[in-house]
């Protein structure tokens, strides 16, 4: 057990200058059907998606422990005794205390708090950090005085790097006010002061609106909503609702913008996702092209294979 998780640890070698938060094994691909084991520093999450070696958990985790001496090892299982999808995971501390769960991990210049007993996930998405240094480098390049757009901000890291850049304002949008007082902290952790208009509390579709009636215009969007959301007895469902919001957030994208439009709904194919992504960007800018469309980084070998790793993306400039 130990050998074959140093073997899926190797393949993870180029990001090891870039960060210290990755996906150490991706299920089948990596030789461990059902899970999943993240690292964010010296802590590691194992996700448990299906039965085939829950009865070897024990064995998995001293198999952590041999080969990384972590300070801390939360083990979360997603599957039910009939065999469905929890949200709500059972969640056991197997290496150090619930206090060790909390951290922070580096990514490329910037910086994350991360709770692995918090949520399902710690507060970070490690399936877009390419997308996340990506905005960063381009912001760098863009120049002066441009304002960023996070719809569905989670704990703001999209934002973060967007500053890190020097984007002038990244606003941030998120129906959670606990979600958004973490994406404040990671702010601070990063040395970047609050600026008005960056944290707005309510559903992304609201933001838009309000944007649009006061004339508001941004230089770079990304739309990374999840695949269903309630707030207010409004139920956004991604199939239903998101292409018609993509065309919305176009109305607000200045021309020269970049617009990055995600999701992790398994049921769709990445073609097909980036032609209508353009398709209703170009409703608003005639001119628009797709600049890449691609799924999960390197650490998540065999993406696409398994429901509970899957990513479409796609970024269209304009």
């Amino acid at each position: 057990m130990k050998n074959l998780l140093q073997s899926a640890n190797e393949k993870r070698a180029p990001l090891f200058d870039v960060t210290d938060a990755y996906r150490v094994v991706n299920g089948a691909a990596d030789g461990f059907p059902g899970i999943t084991i993240d690292r964010y520093g010296d802590r590691f999450q194992v996700q448990f998606f299906g039965p085939e070696l829950l009865r070897r958990k024990n064995e998995i985790v001293d198999a952590i422990g041999g080969l990384f001496n972590p300070i801390c090892v939360v083990v979360k299982e997603r599957l039910s005794s009939a065999g469905r999808s929890l949200e709500n995971a059972p969640m056991e501390v197997m290496v150090g205390s619930r206090e060790d769960a909390i951290g922070v991990v580096h990514e490329g210049k910037a910086k994350f708090h991360v709770d692995l007993m918090d949520t399902i996930n710690p507060g970070l998405f490690l399936d877009m950090r390419h997308v996340r240094l990506e905005v960063e480098e381009r912001f760098c390049e863009m120049g002066d005085g441009l304002r960023f757009l996070n719809l569905f901000s989670y704990t703001c890291s999209f934002s973060v790097h967007a500053r890190l850049g020097g984007a002038v304002v990244a606003t941030n949008a998120d129906i959670s006010g606990k979600i958004l007082d973490k994406g404040r902290e990671n702010y601070a952790l990063n040395g970047l002061d609050l600026r008005p208009g960056e944290f707005f509390r309510g559903n992304a579709i609201e933001y838009v609106h309000w944007a649009k009636k006061k004339g508001l215009r941004f230089d770079g969007i990304v739309l990374d909503p999840p695949s269903f959301a309630r707030f207010k007895g409004f139920n956004f469902n991604v199939r239903e609702h998101l292409m018609p919001l993509v065309a919305e957030c176009a109305e607000i994208l200045n021309p020269n913008g970049f617009f990055m439009v995600s999701s992790n709904y398994s049921e769709f194919s990445l073609n097909a996702f980036a032609r209508d992504v353009l398709a209703a960007v170009s409703s608003v800018h005639s001119k628009a092209k797709t600049s890449w469309k691609k799924s999960q980084d390197v650490d998540f070998v065999g993406s696409g294979s398994t429901k509970d790793s899957c990513l479409v993306a796609t970024l269209v400039e304009v």
